[in-house]
């Protein structure tokens, strides 16, 4: 067992490093660095027991977390988009307002953990044990649960617009959520949605209700820089919130709209390109110059 901890105050212990010897490196340097966040965004960490530490607001976009450990660890916030996180023990995790688009969740303990207001977009958890964990006001959409166990689990203003199927478990799942969802029979996917989504997880033991969508807002932003005016931005941003859940879009030379980390890193303070709100007109205006140049 290899054990190492930084400051008392910052909580930064490694129970056991991953056998990647780059990954290594990284978590040493962590340690020792105490005012740094922990980067190792496309690092291999199989096997690495991080249980209790703090990696709050930490990056691990496309990290490789199988089999690890994570029992007890803080990840408020953490970026851990398309990362690999196939039976690790995330039991009694924080990770409330973490992003985890496209992870993979194979067969994944999150047994207890706090999901609330996270991000789960495209995930595959497909076998992965969600019991008694909280997952209020997060978003699920696009997610595999084929065979997860949601059992005791509790939604408040959730998304959950998942696939299901027979060997999902969801004895003692309630709350309040938003659907619809797929059910998966033999192969087969079909939507089902509001009474009837409801009465097919109730009579499995579960007592939820399904809320109607709210009213989707929306705001535009234009990203200025020098030589990029407001009147001739250097691009367009928007920010969907719908059900209380923030989707950040930006419109591309592929003339729609895609998926963007632009506002969120700005917020972090990782990214310098400045931003103003604009009016849906200016967007308008903006898609149709870009539309007809690339057409």
């Amino acid at each position: 067992m290899i054990e190492l901890s930084g400051t008392p105050d910052v909580n930064r212990t490694v129970r056991m490093m991953p056998p990647d010897p780059q990954a290594a490196s990284a978590l040493r340097e962590w340690v020792r660095e105490t005012n740094t966040l922990l980067d190792v965004s496309g690092l291999d960490l199989s096997q690495v027991d991080l249980s209790g530490a703090d990696l709050a607001m930490g990056l691990l976009t496309q990290t490789v977390l199988r089999h690890a450990k994570l029992v007890g660890t803080d990840l408020y916030r953490a970026h851990l988009e398309n990362a690999v996180l196939d039976e690790a023990d995330l039991t009694g995790a924080t990770l409330v307002k973490a992003v985890l688009d496209e992870a993979s969740l194979r067969d994944t303990n999150l047994q207890q953990a706090d999901l609330g207001s996270t991000e789960l977009w495209a995930v595959d958890g497909r076998g992965a044990c969600f019991r008694a964990a909280k997952l209020d006001g997060a978003s699920l959409i696009a997610v595999k649960l084929q065979g997860a166990d949601l059992s005791n689990a509790s939604l408040s203003e959730t998304s959950l617009k998942a696939v299901f199927d027979e060997r999902t478990v969801v004895t003692g799942l309630s709350g309040t959520f938003f659907g619809p969802a797929l059910l998966e029979t033999q192969g087969v996917q079909r939507e089902i949605a509001g009474p009837e989504l409801e009465q097919w997880l109730n009579s499995r033991g579960a007592s939820v209700r399904i809320l109607n969508p709210a009213p989707t807002d929306v705001t535009y932003y234009a990203k200025i820089s020098e030589g990029y005016p407001r009147s001739h931005p250097q691009g367009v941003v928007r920010r969907r919130r719908v059900n209380g859940v923030a989707y950040d879009e930006a419109f591309t030379r592929n003339l729609r709209w895609e998926p963007t980390e632009y506002l969120r890193l700005y917020e972090l303070g990782h990214n310098e390109v400045e931003h103003v709100e604009i009016t849906e007109m200016e967007v308008s205006t903006f898609v149709e110059e870009v539309t007809r140049e690339n057409t």
